[in-house]
């Protein structure tokens, strides 16, 4: 009954591993991570299952190169501080330095040009017809003839510019006069 209450305060905060092992381990995939989903992954539209699928399985795959089998939580917290370090110091060069910027967060992506789909860059981020036709449905635009322009911005969300209604067609305009 004693081993219920025991506790071993040496294996709980006193680290097993080199502190600067933790933080090289952690940097290591962190940035690599980083890339790997940076390029592979930019999707429209929120995350699907699949996503959060991949997420957990590469977490958990990296979890032991990452971590190198610690046991104390001082360990754990050191890890975890490292890879917030790195989240908000990318960030952070990333709004005073715009080639970075273009790294981390790239361009909006046109996806519709004056009504037409561009299909290559649909391809690009594999996006289908009926998914893109689905999200500016819900931006409140029924097709993409309707569309001026449609981006798949840098967050995977999706910005639709509608079309203005052509004034050509209710007939000569009336000149403005200028301020007397």
């Amino acid at each position: 009954m004693d081993i219920l209450f025991q506790i071993d305060w040496q294996s709980v905060f006193v680290p097993s591993v080199g502190i600067l092992e933790i933080i090289i381990r952690g940097t290591i995939i962190y940035l690599s991570l980083f890339v790997l989903l940076r390029v592979l992954r930019r999707e429209a539209g929120s995350l699907g299952i699949t996503d959060i699928l991949v997420i957990v399985l590469i977490a958990d795959a990296a979890q032991n190169g990452m971590a190198g089998e610690y046991k104390s939580v001082t360990e754990g917290l050191i890890l975890v501080m490292t890879i917030c370090f790195w989240d908000y110091f990318l960030d952070w060069l990333g709004h005073r330095i715009p080639a970075i910027q273009r790294l981390i967060h790239p361009a909006p992506l046109l996806l519709i040009k004056d009504g037409q789909m561009l299909r290559k860059n649909m391809r690009q981020e594999m996006i289908t017809q009926d998914e893109l036709v689905s999200l500016i449905r819900q931006q409140g635009v029924e097709s993409a003839s309707e569309v001026k322009a449609c981006y798949l911005e840098s967050d995977g969300g999706i910005s639709v510019v509608k079309k203005q209604p052509d004034d050509s067609s209710q007939g000569p305009k009336k000149k403005e006069r200028p301020f007397s």
